[in-house]
């Protein structure tokens, strides 16, 4: 049985990362293993394959999950160092919305840059993980042959993305070892409708922007009506806090309603909104489309709702169209300076396998990366004592 000093479980983003930071700051005897025979498939396919990498606004309140965990990763590698590690590679990322960085050409190019600081491990592609058992060495099962070795990190990511190899193997192999899990859930993903609000429907393919309130947080972004319910940015990140209940959404988040008292033209014409929707949206509150000037008391109140329309979704779109999962192992059951399992020593959980899920907007590779370097600094901090 071969041996290593670290088995990664998963070649992608966080697994990367994580076997390049360890390559560059140690002569560890290193081994990554994945399902698929190409590493990274969900980083090259991601932000239409060009990957969002990083935020300009990176802090733990775009996340959920335990603030402190997160806030100390953040420390760790942060936006700033993120940047600069990739800019040292070659990569120089573009901003786009004034918010989210992007790769100029293609995912590639920090697949590239990875693969690149990686080199030197072993990459046992093609190997579908089965098991983890035992420890002190641990013995990694797959579905061609076993292997040993003195630490495991686990970062096979989560369960959505079925196509390119997705699983939750991370969270059996959790389970397996007594770590309390919380099961995945589709994320950043859209959001179906009750009756009432079929509606929206017949609004597929209009979007606006529209900021939307759910568990406290208000999300500013544009809204786009689907076939299925709603979607686009800003729905994809309220699914995030949505468990069930109602969410509140202002589709004219940028107008005083007030001014239009004195509009002679038509509300359909006055609002500035498509005005597909602003015709739906004045006939499901029962409401003529006439001058702004001729609104009485009742029908002004009414008028208000477009600034504040609730509404129960009646669930996700599911785990296919997720672009992540919530859930994970429980950050209570890892240390918060390495993410090494409380309970077993040499057994480390990283990215998405962690109970910790980003807004839309990069932050999901951001703690992918953030994570990853500060389990790999803690491993070579401890591998020199």
């Amino acid at each position: 049985m071969k041996h290593f000093d670290v088995i990664i479980l998963g070649a992608g983003a966080s697994g990367l990362m994580c076997a390049a930071q360890l390559r560059e700051k140690s002569t560890l005897k290193i081994a990554i293993i994945d399902g698929n025979m190409k590493p990274a498939l969900k980083l090259k396919a991601s932000g239409g394959g060009k990957c969002n990498l990083t935020n300009v606004e990176v802090d733990a309140s775009h996340f959920l999950g335990e603030e402190s965990l997160v806030s100390h990763a953040l420390s760790v590698f942060s936006k700033e160092a993120l940047l600069r590690y990739f800019y040292d590679g070659g990569l120089r990322p573009v901003i786009r919305k004034e918010r989210y960085y992007f790769c100029p050409k293609s995912s590639d190019e920090v697949i590239s840059i990875l693969l690149g600081k990686s080199q030197g491990c072993e990459m046992l592609m093609g190997h579908k993980i089965v098991s983890v058992q035992n420890d002190a060495p641990f013995v990694v099962t797959t579905d061609k042959v076993k292997f040993s070795a003195s630490k495991v990190v686990v970062a096979t990511g989560g369960a959505s993305y079925k196509e390119l190899g997705a699983s939750d193997i991370g969270l059996k192999i959790a389970q397996e070892y007594g770590h309390k899990i919380v099961p995945f859930a589709p994320a950043l993903v859209g959001l179906t409708l009750q009756p009432k609000e079929f509606w929206m429907k017949e609004l597929s393919g209009v979007s606006l922007r529209a900021h939307i309130d759910v568990a406290g947080k208000t999300l500013d972004e544009d809204l786009l009506f689907a076939h299925k319910g709603i979607s686009g940015p800003v729905v994809l990140s309220a699914s995030l806090y949505w468990h069930k209940g109602e969410i509140a959404i202002n589709f004219c988040p940028k107008v005083d309603l007030a001014l239009l008292k004195n509009e002679k033209k038509l509300l359909s014409t006055t609002l500035p909104l498509p005005k597909r929707f602003t015709k739906a949206f004045l006939e499901v509150i029962e409401l003529e489309d006439k001058p702004c000037n001729r609104l009485n008391a009742d029908e002004y109140k009414k008028l208000m709702k477009i600034q504040n329309y609730n509404m129960a979704p009646s669930g996700t779109f599911g785990l296919t169209k997720a672009e992540v999962c919530r859930g994970g192992v429980a950050c209570e059951e890892l240390d918060i300076q390495s993410l090494q399992s409380r309970k077993i020593k040499g057994l480390y959980f990283i990215g998405e396998t962690v109970d910790v899920t980003g807004e839309l907007g990069g932050y999901n590779f951001q703690w992918a990366f953030s994570s990853a370097v500060t389990c790999a600094m803690e491993m070579v901090k401890n591998n020199s004592k």
